[in-house]
């Protein structure tokens, strides 16, 4: 992005007084000898320097290199079986020095790591029918949560992989699009082809499953610190349901730098912003 465009401008993008601003080419990932691309990741940490691309049934490491236009192909795999595979999701984890990357395809989920391009395991039948998404819980390593066309929403332990740890029920239509909040794990989206967008609160599988504990330090009155201690997990539940949209919801994303605001974008053209409701924020955060 051209330097005036990044954080700390104030100039807006809409405004008549304001000169387009073209973007810099920096590479081009040569995909053509793979087939068409599903979707390309960034590396979750580290420089930016690294990208994988998921190109009908190939996993594709890439180098980003500054001084060359093109980016060099690191190292890559393909899925082996019978019938035409291909890949429809993938999703880098922030854990294990980034060294695993989960990928969905129609209804397995297979896991990598990227420094031997090697399969680490392998969920067969995870959904019904076709998974459209993927994502990592970034505070508890091992924790994965899928969606697909069987209504479902799915939450995986990577370690145990026979059933899932939880399975989320609500939509009446094909789950597009699944999201952890980046702070509060226990606050997941997911978007629909049912046209809504769904925010649940699945603290008994998330980081705090007691809430927030308070140290021994913090607590003058023992009485009060055994009952902070003994408190039992909170339960799991739907918080609020959004039906802004009237047509299939394709993507649910949290905002960057806001953990309580998120938007969800449907095949109409229709971005929706919400705000995760003030009460429960409060309970969390208190």
């Amino acid at each position: 992005m051209p330097k005036e465009l990044e954080s700390g401008s104030h100039e807006s993008p809409d405004d008549p007084a304001s000169t387009a601003q073209t973007l810099e080419l920096l590479c081009h990932l040569d995909n053509g000898a793979h087939g068409n691309v599903a979707c390309v990741v960034w590396e979750p940490m580290g420089d930016g320097k690294k990208v994988i691309s998921l190109a009908d049934s190939h996993i594709l490491l890439w180098d980003l290199q500054a001084s060359s236009s093109q980016a060099v192909l690191a190292s890559s795999a393909a899925l082996e079986g019978r019938g035409q595979l291909r890949f429809t999701a993938g999703r880098w984890s922030p854990h294990h020095n980034c060294t695993q990357v989960a990928t969905a395809s129609d209804t397995t989920l297979r896991g990598w790591d990227t420094r031997s391009m090697s399969q680490i395991y392998c969920i067969e039948n995870a959904h019904g029918q076709l998974v459209r998404d993927l994502d990592f819980n970034p505070n508890k390593q091992y924790y994965l949560a899928s969606c697909g066309d069987d209504c479902k929403v799915k939450f995986w332990d990577t370690r145990n992989v026979t059933e899932p740890v939880k399975t989320l029920e609500e939509h009446s239509h094909w789950v597009w699009s699944v999201r952890y909040n980046h702070s509060h794990d226990q606050l997941v989206l997911t978007g629909s082809s049912d046209s809504r967008v769904i925010l649940s609160n699945m603290v008994s599988i998330s980081s705090e499953p007691f809430g927030h504990l308070v140290d021994d330090d913090d607590v003058s009155d023992p009485e009060e610190h055994h009952a902070e201690k003994s408190k039992e997990p909170l339960q799991d539940n739907v918080i609020a349901t959004y039906e802004e949209h009237e047509d299939s919801v394709y993507a649910v994303d949290w905002a960057s730098a806001d953990p309580w605001l998120f938007a969800s974008l449907s095949y109409d053209g229709r971005l929706v912003i919400n705000r995760v409701p003030r009460a429960l924020k409060y309970h969390i955060l208190l």
